[in-house]
């Protein structure tokens, strides 16, 4: 790959890492209560929202089923009020063009998807969607399912501090309101403000006719994008107005734009890893965890961004220049927007998929096999910094079975921060590991052999398998991108899609919750000479082999049968 790209990609990352650390300080003084510079202008906001639920409900402490309970039911009626404007749609304000009503099949699957963070969507903004159901259905939910990720990770963090026998994790309520309040609804603003500069439309005009050079008129669509586009990457939710994601040019006219949009997928995410250290007062703790998960960032960016500089054979022999000059960019340009290249195009979309946020700028299924293989890797492991909150917990899963394992290896009870891990603490825990699998290869099996789900796929052979394991692979990690070549808008899709990010949401963070009330019960045990120390880089070390060997053994074969045998088909030029 050329330097410059190297540099460009470097450079976003240095970005993304230095500024996570004062928005880390900064998240952990808005989950404990701590003064911000935002309290005096948020502060009346936030007293009218707790007037509007209820001051007791708002302040009541909460142990982990209560804070669990709270969060499900919210979620329920949110989600069940977003069915209701997109299936009626058609007699609510704001429809210019007239859209219809959603089927009520695929408003199902896009409730789901929206409440639980993962923006899957089975059709196109623009032909579909009113102005009101595109900011009432789809922004308004891009900050409430955000916030529920982070809010229910920093209640577990809270289980390894309390004193009061896990009483008091905190209250859904008020975290909901504060991080809505002082991190997303401000920078979201702000951010806005510089896409709109950019060239991103924010209006409740449907469209605007454009005379063409060749004498006929073209209808451009247009809506309030600008509010949409900044949410969806700052809350890692992915999904957008335009069916294009940000490969259209109102949603990411410009290269800064596709850099700001890069380094927003990535700030929270990181940001609650230190914010972890924070609130535990042991920021060494966080900044192992920080390097376990930005070692796979470096190990895992590469296996997506060098294939599609590198290109393919069959482009070779087409004649295809694929050396990078100064005149043109070389490698596989195929399904990626001139204005971004590949080396944008490749780290975006190594981001999207690592970071869970699900934005594309690039059409993955044009990707080479290696290429397309590498945005499989962190939404199968899930915890390479993830989505908001949930990736954190599933990295905490896997830190957790590395500190049995490490127990079991020198015969003594595993601790985690001063807390034994012992028997019923591992069988959540595994329970939490193994549903992700579980829903992603299940429903992929049995939609490569039912005539309905053969029927979708765009492609035959490792490919085509590979956009079906790619649809669930998104759905499992609340990630919402997909392999554009297969036909999701189906009834089979809708409602598997829909199940398994249901299943792949709420069950998980229930194990992790009822992990946090038994360990927030037990005392914490003092340090000794004996205690096996989880902030070290040995154990960090083992906390990042434990992450690869387990996904190695849960994915490979899955994988083995799609983008690796495709590689291999097309490296040898064999036709299937």
């Amino acid at each position: 790959m050329p330097f410059q790209a190297w540099l460009q990609i470097g450079l976003t990352l240095l970005i993304a890492g230095l500024v996570s650390i004062p928005v880390g300080s900064y998240l952990a003084r808005v989950v404990t209560d701590g003064k911000t510079f935002l309290d005096p202008i948020l502060d009346p906001l936030d007293n009218i929202l707790y007037l509007l639920i209820g001051r007791r409900a708002c302040t009541q402490p909460m142990n982990w089923k209560a804070y669990t309970a709270h969060m499900l039911v919210t979620n329920a009626i949110m989600g069940a009020i977003i069915y209701l404007i997109l299936v009626f749609q058609d007699h609510l304000p704001l429809n210019p063009m007239h859209f219809t009503g959603m089927d009520p099949i695929l408003a199902f699957n896009t409730a789901i998807s929206f409440i639980t963070n993962t923006d899957w969507q089975g059709y196109g903004g623009e032909t579909t969607l009113s102005n009101f159901s595109q900011m009432a259905a789809i922004t308004f939910p891009m900050f409430t399912s955000a916030t529920t990720g982070f809010v229910v990770a920093m209640a577990f963090i809270r289980a390894f501090v309390v004193k009061d026998g896990g009483r008091n994790l905190g209250n859904f309520y008020r975290d909901l309101i504060r991080f809505t309040t002082r991190v997303l609804m401000p920078a979201a603003f702000v951010l806005a403000l510089v896409m709109i500069w950019q060239g991103t439309p924010q209006t409740l005009e449907a469209s605007v006719t454009a005379h063409t050079v060749q004498g006929g008129d073209q209808t451009i669509m247009m809506g309030p994008v600008a509010s949409l586009e900044t949410i969806k990457h700052l809350g890692t939710n992915g999904g957008g107005f335009f069916n294009a994601n940000a490969a259209h040019p109102y949603e990411n006219p410009t290269p800064l734009t596709c850099v700001i949009l890069t380094l927003l997928m990535i700030v929270l995410p990181s940001s609650i890893v230190l914010c972890f250290g924070e609130m535990i007062g042991n920021r060494r703790q966080g900044w192992v965890l920080y390097g376990v998960m930005a070692a796979m960032v470096i190990l895992f960016l590469p296996i997506t961004v060098m294939p599609e500089q590198t290109g393919t054979p069959t482009l070779a022999h087409a004649g295809v220049e694929l050396t990078a000059t100064s005149t043109q960019p070389g490698g596989n340009m195929e399904g990626k927007e001139v204005r971004f290249g590949v080396a944008q195009s490749g780290m975006f979309a190594s981001v999207t998929t690592l970071f869970t946020t699900g934005s594309v700028n690039a059409m993955h299924d044009s990707f080479t096999p290696l290429g397309g293989m590498g945005t499989f890797v962190g939404m199968m492991l899930q915890c390479v910094f993830g989505g908001k909150g949930v990736g954190f917990l599933a990295a905490l899963v896997y830190g957790i079975v590395a500190i049995f394992v490490a127990g079991l290896m020198v015969g003594r009870t595993p601790e985690f921060l001063g807390k034994k891990i012992e028997r019923p603490e591992i069988i959540l825990v595994s329970l939490a590991l193994l549903i992700h699998p579980l829903v992603i290869l299940a429903p992929t099996g049995w939609s490569v052999v039912a005539p309905y789900g053969l029927a979708s796929m765009g492609n035959a052979a490792m490919h085509g398998y590979s956009e079906v394991l790619y649809a669930f692979s998104s759905s499992a990690a609340n990630n919402g991108s997909a392999f554009a070549g297969l036909n999701a808008n189906t009834p089979w899709y809708n409602l598997a899609t829909a199940f398994v990010i249901l299943i792949g949401r709420y069950p998980p963070i229930i194990f992790m919750m009822a992990v946090a009330g038994s360990v927030a019960a037990k005392p914490t045990a003092a340090v000794t000479a004996g205690t096996l120390r989880t902030d070290t880089l040995l154990f960090g070390g083992f906390w990042l082999g434990t992450i690869l060997v387990v996904g190695a053994l849960t994915f490979v074969p899955a994988l083995v049968l799609g983008p690796v045998a495709e590689y291999f088909a097309m490296k040898h030029l064999l036709l299937f």
